[in-house]
């Protein structure tokens, strides 16, 4: 077990995966208020929306006004989700978006036809292509996801072996077009984890490509989301997907009304309480998660924006 990382990166993913699921479609304006304030509580990655059907996902068809809308702060990176080619090329044609050279893998055979009306076989033969498209827009492909990688509500277990393997393709893949695979993002897209699954799996990819930088995206579908975050953390993985006020969950994934993704200031407040540093304000945090609450209109899974932080007792106990 490697040695607790002394800081801890998180991707803000809210104003994306936290809000696609939501009955409540929010207006460009609403966006961005909640965009300001997660700028303001010092997250320097946050994923804006998506560039998808609309028809398919409606909680996402005014990404690109979003975009526009955005005004950028320095030091700020704003992502976006794309599946296919229209997608990226729209995101390329958007303003403000940076876009990134990833590849997007699933580990489950039903839940990628699901997901994208591909095979897994059908998505390794298009990945070429793909780094081909992202190349003609000068970017490099040095970065995949890979959803379902803990197991799949249509499938059952996903063996950790077979997550090892789509991960060496890829990068076999990668390094036959010239690039080189550095950061890989494994997601826990249906909520199947598990602490030592997640040990497992994260152990087995960093004894064989020890130069890899992994990401955990982290759904608390069944209760888990913290306890598998502390078993990245004890892992030595310090890059997370987090969502603001527990927001989120993938609308093909099977389960309707469960808890979304991890809760960006429940994580962010266990990490200040362990001494590793996420470079974000817990108070702020817990104001734009509150406003979070109140756009969707429905009581939100976060804990720490209930219980506030321990900071301000231990000020007021001291004074």
């Amino acid at each position: 077990m490697s040695d607790l990382p002394k800081t801890c990166h998180i991707m803000e993913v809210g104003p994306r995966d936290g809000l696609q699921i939501e009955p409540k479609v929010l207006t460009v304006e609403e966006k961005l208020r909640l965009i300001d304030g997660l700028e303001k509580a010092g997250f320097t990655e946050i994923e804006a929306g998506s560039f998808v059907n609309p028809k398919a996902v409606p909680q996402m068809a005014n990404t690109p006004e979003v975009f526009a809308g955005i005004t950028p702060k320095p030091g700020v990176l704003y992502r976006a989700l794309w599946l296919n080619a229209k997608g990226l090329e729209r995101a390329v044609a958007t303003p403000n978006v940076a876009v990134d050279g990833v590849l997007h893998l699933t580990a489950s055979e039903v839940f990628v036809k699901r997901n994208t009306n591909r095979s897994i076989a059908e998505t390794f033969e298009q990945l070429p292509s793909w780094i081909e498209l992202y190349r003609t827009h000068g970017i490099p492909v040095d970065s995949m996801g890979v959803m379902a990688a803990f197991g799949c509500n249509f499938e059952g277990n996903v063996p950790p072996q077979r997550v090892v393997d789509i991960i060496a393709r890829t990068r076999d893949i990668i390094a036959e077009h010239g690039g080189a695979l550095k950061y890989v993002n494994l997601a826990d897209t249906m909520g199947w984890a598990v602490p030592d699954g997640i040990k497992r799996l994260c152990g087995m990819v960093q004894e064989r490509w020890p130069e890899l930088e992994l990401k955990l995206h982290l759904h608390d579908t069944r209760g888990m989301a913290m306890a598998n975050a502390l078993a990245g953390l004890e892992a030595g993985v310090a890059k997370y997907d987090g969502s603001i006020a527990g927001l989120g969950g993938c609308p093909f994934a099977g389960h309707k009304g469960a808890a979304g993704n991890i809760c960006s200031e429940d994580l962010a407040f266990m990490c200040a309480e362990m001494g590793i540093d996420t470079g974000l304000d817990l108070d702020a945090l817990i104001e734009v998660a509150a406003l979070a609450e109140e756009l969707v209109g429905r009581t939100v899974p976060g804990k720490v924006m209930k219980g506030g932080s321990l900071e301000r007792i231990r000020h007021a106990v001291a004074s």
